[in-house]
């Protein structure tokens, strides 16, 4: 709570997914409302470098968490690979730079685990970030956000600047994005079960052939993982943010279809493209560094996102 009496926080991307639920514990942990800014889009575009200092000159930060991105599932990364790469590498220089002359007290920076090698051994260990070259389908968002991680670390280096890079697994939650077009997995998987069962439809198609594994956060976990780090760690070494826990792509769906209650069938489309082979962090560097650990079990978090979307 003494932690964040009388900071000034700058949250981009507050006023979405993530973003809504780190309000919400900046709050819990005694951040008064006013002290928190969220800037909108329509106010400040923060690919454009004017954009960005008025937002800080406006806002007068003690701490920069910054999560806004463009980023969408294996199908809006496959359609605008240009657009990612550059709306997030232009966010994450120039928000790090004018924050460094604006002499912000701590950058916390939010990068994403698209940024790993495709094949990285199996858990994800900080150490193997840079061992090889991303997943095609989302290399350039992905090596976009590891731009943050080059730049927060040159620049503690020569600037003595403080700013963490945290690498988050995939997430969910209520308010997860259900469009169809541009959502990940589970809210997809969610959206396309619920309206089948309704319809009474016999199946549904699901993309790939089921057998990538992937690890899931629950968002609230997420927001105290980021709220955690930026009251506890100070290092140059980036942090894996998860839970520790695999799923295949067809058990997750299998899941799913339990919460939902459809009853068909799953017909998996091999055409479409299956995404990285396996992804699971490394956890234990979280836990050492700032004592925190993912608290909501999957097959709990599944059930709160499937009743927040059916209702």
């Amino acid at each position: 709570m003494t932690f964040w009496a009388g900071k000034r926080v700058l949250v981009t991307g507050g006023a979405g997914f993530l973003g809504s639920f780190v309000i919400e514990e900046l709050r819990r942990r005694g951040c008064a409302a006013g002290d928190v800014f969220i800037p909108r889009q329509e106010e400040y575009d923060l690919r454009d470098k004017g954009d960005v200092v008025r937002c800080l000159a406006d806002s007068r930060p003690d701490m920069v968490i910054h999560l806004a991105a463009n980023v969408g599932g294996i199908g809006a990364n496959r359609a605008n690979p240009g657009r990612f790469f550059y709306d997030n590498l232009m966010m994450g220089v120039q928000l790090i730079e004018e924050s460094r002359k604006a002499g912000v007290g701590k950058f916390v920076a939010i990068g994403t685990i698209c940024a790993y090698p495709k094949f990285t051994p199996v858990p994800f260990r900080e150490e193997n970030l840079w061992d090889g070259y991303p997943e095609e389908t989302n290399a350039p968002y992905g090596l976009a956000k590891k731009m943050m991680l080059v730049q927060l670390q040159a620049y503690r280096t020569q600037y003595g600047f403080d700013g963490i890079f945290l690498l988050p697994v995939n997430l969910y939650g209520p308010r997860d994005n259900f469009d169809l077009e541009t959502s990940h997995v589970i809210p997809a998987m969610i959206r396309k079960m619920v309206e089948a069962r309704d319809r009474g439809d016999a199946e549904v198609v699901l993309w790939g052939d089921g057998s990538p594994t992937r690890e899931f956060l629950y968002v609230e976990d997420a927001a105290r993982g980021i709220l955690t780090a930026a009251e506890r760690y100070d290092g140059p070494e980036p942090v894996n943010l998860g839970s520790g826990m695999e799923i295949s792509i067809k058990d997750l769906a299998e899941l799913i279809a339990r919460h939902t209650r459809f009853e068909g069938g799953i017909l998996w489309d091999t055409t479409r493209p299956n995404g990285q082979p396996r992804r699971m962090l490394d956890v234990s560097r979280a836990r050492d560094y700032f004592g925190w650990q993912a608290d909501v079990e999957f097959d709990e978090g599944i059930r709160r996102t499937v009743e927040w979307w059916e209702t």
